[in-house]
Parts: C-alpha cells; sequence; structure tokens
C-alpha cells in the first residue's frame, strides 16, 4: 500500500468519525468472514458501519476528530464500528453479537468523546433506544392534553347532574 492509498483511507475514516456519535474498538481475531458480513449487515441496520483498518491509519485517523479519545489506545487486531443515528442501538447489536460469536469482543469505545470501558458500553446497550424513547415521549406529550379534556368533561357532567337535579327536583314540587 502506498503513501496516497493509505492517505485516501485516513481521510475517508477521518470523514466518518467525525459524522458519528459513537466508535467501538473490536477485536475480531479468528471470526470467519460469514460472521464478519453477519455483523456488518446487523450494524448496518442499526445504523452504523463496521471498519478493519489498520492501528496506526485509525488513530492517525481520529486524531483531530471527538473519537481522540481512543486514538493511542489502538492495539493488536482492531477493528471499528460507527455508529451515527442512534448509539444504543449500535451498542445493543455489539453486545448482542458477542453473545453469538466466541472470536468476538468488545475492547472500548467513545461515545461522543467519552471514553467508555467494556462494561459501560454494556450499559448503555441496556439503555432504551432512539425510537422507544421518541414513543415514551410522545405518549407523555399526549398525556396531558386528554387529561385536560377529562378533567373539564367531569366538570360539565357534574354541573349537567347537578341541574339536572334540580330540574327533577322542581317537577316533582
Amino acid at each position: 500500500m502506498n503513501r496516497s492509498e493509505k492517505a485516501a483511507i485516513i481521510e475517508r475514516l477521518k470523514a466518518r468519525a467525525e459524522a458519528a456519535s459513537i466508535a467501538v474498538v473490536t477485536d475480531f481475531k479468528g471470526m470467519p468472514v460469514e460472521k464478519m458480513t453477519e455483523l456488518r449487515d446487523v450494524l448496518r441496520n442499526g445504523g452504523g458501519e463496521y471498519h478493519v483498518v489498520k492501528n496506526t491509519l485509525a488513530g492517525i485517523a481520529f486524531t483531530g476528530t471527538q473519537h481522540e479519545v481512543i486514538s493511542s489506545k489502538l492495539k493488536d487486531n482492531c477493528a471499528v464500528a460507527l455508529g451515527f443515528d442512534d448509539p444504543v442501538a449500535v451498542a445493543k447489536a455489539l453486545v448482542e453479537f458477542t453473545k453469538k460469536s466466541k472470536q468476538f469482543a468488545i475492547k472500548f469505545a467513545s461515545l461522543e468523546g467519552s471514553f467508555l470501558n467494556e462494561a459501560q458500553l454494556g450499559e448503555l446497550a441496556k439503555l432504551p433506544g432512539k425510537q422507544e424513547l421518541l414513543a415514551k415521549a410522545l405518549g407523555t406529550m399526549n398525556a396531558v392534553p386528554t387529561n385536560f379534556v377529562g378533567l373539564f368533561a367531569n366538570i360539565i357532567r357534574t354541573f349537567l347532574y347537578a341541574l339536572n337535579a334540580i330540574k327533577e327536583q322542581k317537577e316533582a314540587a
């Protein structure tokens, strides 16, 4: 690989890393190609990507980005998973994949510039995803006007019951 190819790889990875909200460094030693393809598909469905890059090139690419905290820690066989939309979805996909594959392991991660170890990434994976949080927020926002309407309906209903009781009382007299 010549200098221009290396420079192109660094620039491409740097552009992707700047756009990513999470970068997870993994170990893939001994993992068959079929499993690697399956992992890439799972990550793509979760809004992420998986890159196998030389450590020196990845370290250079992450320098100057929000994921610089992991650039100096790249050692041995490493690959990087990048997540763009929902960092929780990428974390969940990777944690689930570690349960399926013995050769695959999570080393550490960077979430918007904060360093996360494997245990912290596991805790992130336990959080509800973006879609679930949006649904809960929408349900809460919808509950306020619904309860407001219900409250006024009860006031009007009580008022009508009182008027009806007065009417019946006057008819009986």
